[in-house]
């Protein structure tokens, strides 16, 4: 079942594992949209969801092009018509209506390009709802083990290159947002803008 963050915006998860949970993001509105797309094989549970709720998307945007956030698209584009927002440099099946880059309008939300994780990993700040769609730049603290309500990095074996990442953070840090939708982990959903200005800053951090 889809679980509601703040209103209009849903948490769809997808798939679950013993150690992972993976989802996609759907914000309601005058544009129906879902940020990501899950795995190919899972574009029948992203449907079933949409159906609980009654809304039908419009647009779908891809923060990056690892498996479960870019594998559904073409099977979501064949089933809405969606139009499609794509990072450059990101590859997919079927063509792309419109590819964006750093600092572009995306809907509501303003690209962020916070390379690391995946060179062409972006996040999405729509400052006006103060919610910022994080991807995989960070996870919930609780995917470590950890007390929710904070941020970790993904750990190495996630990332193509996690120092690049942990340094590119602070892109995100002229953004304030209160609400950090990540896809593994607990969202955060409290000065989450706050969270990851001391995440970047924290004393002792190597410079």
């Amino acid at each position: 079942m889809p679980t509601a963050i703040v209103p209009d915006v849903y948490d769809i998860t997808v798939k679950t594992a013993p150690d992972a949970r993976y989802r996609v993001f759907l914000f309601d509105g005058e544009t129906p949209t879902l940020v990501d797309a899950g795995f190919e094989d899972t574009v029948d549970v992203v449907a079933d969801a949409l159906d609980d709720l009654g809304i039908v998307p419009e647009r779908v945007v891809i923060t990056h092009g690892d498996p479960d956030h870019v594998g559904g698209l073409a099977g979501l584009v064949e089933r809405y018509g969606l139009e499609t927002w794509v990072p450059e440099g990101v590859e997919t099946e079927g063509a792309v209506d419109h590819r964006y880059g750093d600092g572009d309008s995306v809907g509501p939300f303003t690209a962020v390009h916070v390379p690391g994780h995946t060179p062409s990993h972006h996040a999405l700040v729509d400052e006006a709802r103060g919610i910022a769609v994080l991807g995989d730049a960070l996870f919930g603290s609780d995917a470590r083990g950890l007390p929710p309500g904070y941020f970790v990095l993904p750990t190495a074996f996630f990332s193509m290159d996690v120092a690049t990442a942990d340094e590119n953070l602070e892109r995100l840090v002229d953004y304030e947002f209160d609400v950090g939708l990540v896809y593994h982990g607990s969202s955060v959903t409290e000065n989450a803008s706050e969270k990851i200005q001391s995440f970047v800053d924290f004393a002792g951090k190597p410079s």
